[in-house]
């Protein structure tokens, strides 16, 4: 894997411009203008990995920067929501707190082993999946008001993927840690 600026990279640099945009509009109460940073966000998440798969050009950039677009959007939106009472402290604390062990983990891991390889779980991309759903969930509610009531079983839904996610994510990296 090569280190360079292609275009799925130059997509997720974009994502991650978009964040202090997105930041501005949610502050000065403009729910549809962060409703389509968002929505631009969430696609080009998607258009950047197909192209990356489709034109084989994965690279080292791209498989740090691309989780890292990912997690910058998602906590911010997560601290904002909470700090306007969109969302409960408590889940934005655990989605936090889940983000810091995997990257605690991650960490003792590599300084262990010198391995340095991330592989996702299929319960961290849900997860992922479920709190980014819940964030434009929120957004549509906010910009429409008449939606089905899916605010609680999205919660639900999304507190149980990030808790099981990190329990997943301890039991794995332990195992490597120990060599099994």
């Amino acid at each position: 894997m090569k280190m360079v600026l292609n275009i799925p990279n130059s997509l997720t640099v974009l994502r991650i411009v978009l964040i202090p945009a997105f930041v501005i509009a949610l502050q000065y109460g403009r729910t549809d203008v962060a409703l389509y940073l968002f929505v631009a966000a969430a696609l080009s998440d998607g258009l950047d990995g197909l192209i990356a798969r489709l034109k084989h050009q994965k690279t080292a950039l791209g498989a740090i920067l691309d989780p890292l677009a990912d997690k910058f959007m998602l906590i911010t939106s997560f601290v904002f929501y909470a700090y306007f009472g969109w969302l409960p402290t408590w889940l934005t604390i655990i989605v936090i707190s889940r983000d810091l062990m995997v990257v605690a983990g991650w960490m003792a891991v590599y300084f262990s082993t010198r391995r340095m390889v991330v592989n996702p779980s299929v319960f961290g991309k849900a997860a992922i999946f479920t709190q980014f759903v819940l964030i434009c969930y929120i957004l549509l509610y906010k910009n429409f008001g008449i939606l089905p009531g899916l605010y609680r079983p999205l919660i639900m839904l999304t507190t149980a993927l990030v808790m099981f996610s990190g329990l997943h994510y301890v039991y794995r990296e332990l195992r490597i840690a120990s060599g099994k």
